[in-house]
């Protein structure tokens, strides 16, 4: 089974879906729970899942305890890295990219791609009328759920006073930076786009890439969100 046939499975990619809209791995379990089927179904569709590339087995205690008297650990799904587009026929977008990067003036491109980018991180928003979030861990949530929604993995898996780090296996744009870096300015403004629509643009300082994880093939993505300085 390859990715399209899986996702093109009715079946399949709501279960795909269930582990997208996770921060943690799910076990079949918890699909069962969540998509009211027995266990034994979720895990045959989690293994399908897993034949066709899409998921990512392992095994962890939950619950905290391990050792002696911990229980035998849980079988867990996390989503794998996305680092190409799922399309048939191929539309061939990363060609399509680089023509318009390319039509772009060199002074002043990653400039005008970060505000494109940002532009994008709006529109993907959605609502310009949404509340702002009272603090910043609620703003970052916030976004996730965004994410979520139009069908992406994100999760915040670091909070600090002042900045947090935000995972994602199905970085919408990934992709497309794999094949041309320079499009990295343009992800960039995605985020900046996005956490200035829960947060306001007034309190958004840095928004980049922790580490190169975006040119890995097993690796998250990982997005660096920083508070403007007062």
């Amino acid at each position: 089974m390859d990715k399209l046939e899986a996702v093109g499975d009715p079946e399949l990619r709501a279960t795909f879906l269930c582990a997208r809209s996770r921060d943690l791995p799910v076990t079949a379990d918890e699909v069962a729970g969540a998509q009211h089927v027995h266990r034994n179904v979720a895990r045959s569709r989690l293994e399908r899942l897993v034949t066709a590339g899409l998921l990512v087995p392992a095994y962890e205690h939950r619950g905290g305890r391990r050792g002696p008297g911990g229980g035998r650990p849980a079988k867990t799904y996390a989503v794998a890295p996305e680092v190409e587009a799922l399309e048939f026929p191929r539309g061939r977008y990363e060609g399509l990219i680089g023509v318009l990067l390319d039509a772009l003036p060199v002074r002043g491109r990653p400039q005008r791609l970060r505000e494109l980018g940002v532009a994008l991180g709006e529109e993907l928003a959605g609502s310009p009328n949404l509340a702002r979030a009272r603090s910043f861990r609620a703003g970052l949530q916030r976004l996730c759920e965004v994410m979520k929604r139009l069908g992406y993995q994100a999760a915040l898996v670091e909070v600090g006073r002042d900045h947090a780090v935000i995972s994602t296996a199905t970085c919408p744009l990934r992709p497309l930076v794999r094949s041309r870096p320079e499009v990295a300015d343009l992800d960039r403004g995605m985020w900046s786009g996005l956490a200035a629509h829960v947060l306001g643009p007034s309190l958004v300082g840095r928004v980049e890439c922790e580490t190169q994880a975006c040119l890995q093939d097993d690796a998250p993505c990982r997005v660096l969100i920083s508070l403007r300085s007062s």
